[in-house]
């Protein structure tokens, strides 16, 4: 692909600690922190691709599939898995590790759909991108697939 680089270029990886504050009753991380830290994961990733600033236009879908508690370290793991003229949808998975029995198991998984912009706040055109990988080649295919049911997810909600 002329002018595409590789997804992998976008890839970001953070983790964090789960400290009492950031925890709801039952000692679990409140959703909003995840998401907080889902959202700046994203961002990172849609700058290192698009090498600008960007926005968040909207969280697709946000799956919260098991809770990570107090002493969990969480990891988040961001990738550019499609992008549009201006646009770049964002595939966040975010792991809880328990560091002292070693079990790892998936939190949340969310997509993004961010837009890089110049310095007034206007929309700027973004590189295309190929994967590599077998998990990239999945996330990419089903890229376009997503891409119809947001479009058509914000032309019913108009």
């Amino acid at each position: 692909m002329e002018n595409a680089v590789p997804m992998k270029q976008s890839r970001t990886i953070q983790s964090r600690l789960v400290l009492p504050p950031d925890t709801n009753h039952h000692l679990s991380i409140f959703g909003g922190k995840v998401l907080a830290y889902i959202d700046e994961v994203a961002a990172i990733a849609s700058m290192k691709h698009a090498k600008s600033e960007i926005v968040t236009a909207a969280f697709d879908s946000v799956d919260f599939v098991s809770p990570a508690n107090v002493g969990d370290i969480l990891e988040l793991e961001a990738i550019v898995t499609s992008t549009g003229t201006t646009s770049m949808e964002v595939y966040v998975i975010v792991k809880a590790l328990n560091f002292r029995t070693g079990e790892q198991k998936i939190t949340t998984e969310s997509f993004i759909t961010t837009v890089a912009i110049d310095s007034k706040g206007d929309p700027i055109p973004v590189p295309k991108i190929y994967p590599e990988t077998e998990e990239e080649k999945v996330l990419y295919e089903k890229g376009l697939l997503r891409r119809q049911q947001r479009l058509e997810r914000r032309n019913n909600s108009k």
